[in-house]
């Protein structure tokens, strides 16, 4: 059987864009570099990038595409006999428990969506609007609803396979989260905390670098780019051989960190433009935005846009955790695509369980 090609270049770059877009860039970015004072650890954040995670996407890409395999047998078809294997089953065991943990955060992504569009999430007073999130957390049924809606959702696009639900879903995907990013990016220029916003991101002070901070880069650039566990490596398997895969890593890092830095700039120029602090941490967009939309002429519109564009993000990049899930169970098991993907969606569900009654 002929093993799937990315129909172009331009496709797996969207695709493997999809992987690296998500709420690492939306969420966890802006938040991070509010915590760690803005511009110096932007800077470093981006020599992190493309002086160590874009060498080690090109060498995953190398494996994937040389290997033409799943991530478990890449390594033993590149080093045979060797304990190399194992990383390939660790790299499988952890997309499982990612994706169950991130389905979860998803699901209340979703459900802020699903607010907002109802009207209910900029109802009422301030404190109302600050306690949306305690009060999802505080409801099992709530966040098992809206996380199964996700999974179900990411195990139907893969399922639909490589050409019909990758690599389709990706050009539609990608395509409106950048349309919703850039409209955003447009209103925050008209907006007072625009300028300090930039000066934040881009003027560094080095005398606010710690060590801790360093760590949070590196770490960030592995987690943004979606290295480490195997996503790139099945991606890359994907690929022709003869296609460059240097330019095809810069593409992708690039585009990932555009959408980084936009992020960042929309996001602080609403908090600045209000006067609250940056550090406002991992609530920043539980807490602080939908409070501060509250207070925005059109905020109800803008919470809409917001919820869904980090919406599009968290799913691209859950449908290339559970291809790599998917992929092992079908090329080393021998498993159909549909139980191969109702298996591992179900499977991500059940672990995800465990984290929805921690918060009780």
């Amino acid at each position: 059987m002929s093993r799937f090609r990315w129909s172009s270049p331009f496709s797996f770059i969207l695709a493997a864009g999809g992987a690296a877009v998500g709420l690492g860039n939306i969420w966890k970015f802006p938040y991070i570099t509010g915590m760690n004072g803005g511009g110096a650890f932007v800077l470093m954040y981006l020599l992190c990038i493309f002086l160590v995670g874009v060498p080690i996407f090109i060498a995953e890409l190398y494996i994937g595409q040389s290997a033409q395999a799943n991530t478990v047998k890449a390594f033993h078809h590149l080093k045979p006999n060797s304990y190399w294997g194992f990383s390939g089953y660790l790299g499988v065991a952890s997309a499982f428990i990612i994706l169950s943990l991130y389905g979860v955060v998803s699901g209340w992504i979703l459900d802020f969506e699903f607010q907002a569009l109802t009207g209910k999430l900029l109802q009422g007073t301030s404190k109302t609007v600050n306690s949306q999130l305690t009060g999802l957390l505080a409801s099992p049924v709530r966040q098992i609803f809206w996380f199964l809606i996700f999974i179900f959702t990411s195990g139907l696009v893969v399922a639909l396979g490589l050409k019909r639900g990758l690599e389709r879903w990706n050009k539609i995907l990608m395509p409106l989260l950048f349309l919703m990013l850039i409209g955003l990016f447009t209103f925050s220029i008209s907006l007072d905390g625009f300028a300090p916003a930039l000066k934040f991101m881009f003027n560094p002070d080095f005398s606010k670098l710690t060590s801790q901070a360093l760590l949070e880069a590196i770490g960030h650039s592995f987690f943004t780019l979606s290295l480490g566990i195997g996503v790139i490596m099945i991606y890359g398997s994907y690929l022709s051989p003869k296609e460059s895969l240097p330019k095809i890593a810069f593409s992708v890092a690039l585009l990932d960190t555009f959408v980084a830095i936009v992020a960042g700039l929309i996001i602080f120029s609403i908090v600045f433009t209000f006067g609250l602090d940056a550090k406002s941490g991992p609530e920043l967009i539980f807490v602080t935005l939908p409070n501060l939309f509250q207070q925005m002429p059109g905020g109800s519109l803008l919470a809409i846009i917001f919820f869904l564009l980090i919406s599009f993000a968290a799913l691209t990049s859950a449908i290339s955790i559970l291809e790599l899930l998917v992929s092992y169970l079908v090329e080393s098991h021998g498993w159909s695509r549909n139980n191969a993907v109702l298996s591992a969606s179900f499977g991500s569900f059940l672990v995800g369980l465990l984290n929805v009654f921690s918060y009780f």
